[in-house]
């Protein structure tokens, strides 16, 4: 495993060979009219195709903004985001976002959640079905496709969220601390589903998370950041754990002492 300072990730390649960019992205919120928040400084990150980074960082470090503003649903108030080296200007198909909450409509069928997407954007019933239908089986749902989201776990509830995003196809899966309501087995249990859904269909994924075993557990890369508000570049840590991981290793719990000596994080 390897440590670089913050800020190095933006000058390693510039923007060749990376999916998405964030070049020097600060963002402020006005509230009360007057009253600016400072949320982000100067955050650059370089994400590789098909890579699995995770975003680090405790509460109020501005890591749910940053993973708006890749999204488009937020605008950085100065710095950029580039995909495929395109600046994102809004939201779309090619980036999919799992929410921290479970965003599913109650009086639809796992089914209907899923394949609401394919039918917005007009594709057939009987294609869109079968396209759904895919991704529930890939979720491990199949057998659920007409259950209501009152019928099921917590974690199945989540499961239904990322086969929706999973099927517009995007090229970029981002998710907000999807696992942050589960209890401690059913986190786990996502994790490693997370892990093999990635492996099966190899997106690139960025990851928020506040938890140093999720992030060291899921992560090709671990990009931290430090303090409260505004958020800021820490460090960048490279996971080279083979998978599957086990949390007992020897390897993982080294850089486990490391992140945590290093942060204001609690376990």
């Amino acid at each position: 495993m390897s440590v670089k300072e913050s800020g190095v990730v933006s000058q390693e390649k510039g923007q060749d060979g990376y999916k998405i960019v964030c070049e020097r992205i600060s963002k402020e919120f006005i509230q009360k009219g007057t009253q600016r928040v400072h949320v982000l400084e100067d955050i650059s990150v370089a994400v590789r195709k098909n890579e699995f980074v995770v975003i680090l960082g405790p509460g109020q470090s501005g890591k749910t903004t940053l993973l708006r503003i890749i999204a488009g649903l937020e605008i950085p108030t100065t710095g950029r985001v580039l995909l495929d080296g395109r600046e994102v200007t809004g939201p779309g198909p090619d980036r999919g976002l799992v929410f921290q909450g479970y965003m599913l409509f109650p009086w639809k069928t796992v089914m209907g959640n899923v394949e609401i997407g394919p039918k917005l954007r007009g594709v057939p019933k009987k294609e869109r079905r079968e396209i759904a239908a895919r991704y529930i089986k890939l979720v491990g749902l199949d057998g659920f496709e007409n259950h209501y989201p009152h019928q099921l776990s917590g974690g199945m509830k989540q499961r239904v969220g990322i086969a929706r995003a999973y099927v517009n196809s995007p090229e970029v899966m981002l998710l907000d601390e999807p696992f942050g309501q589960l209890d401690a087995q059913t986190r786990y249990y996502m994790e490693k589903e997370t892990v093999r859904i990635w492996e099966t269909e190899r997106r690139t994924v960025i990851f928020v998370t506040n938890n140093i075993d999720e992030a060291i557990y899921l992560g090709d890369r671990i990009i931290t950041l430090q303090g409260k508000l505004p958020g800021r570049m820490h460090a960048v840590y490279e996971v080279d754990l083979p998978r599957p991981r086990e949390h007992t290793d020897m390897k993982f719990l080294e850089l486990r002492h490391i992140i945590t000596e290093a942060s204001e994080l609690t376990l």
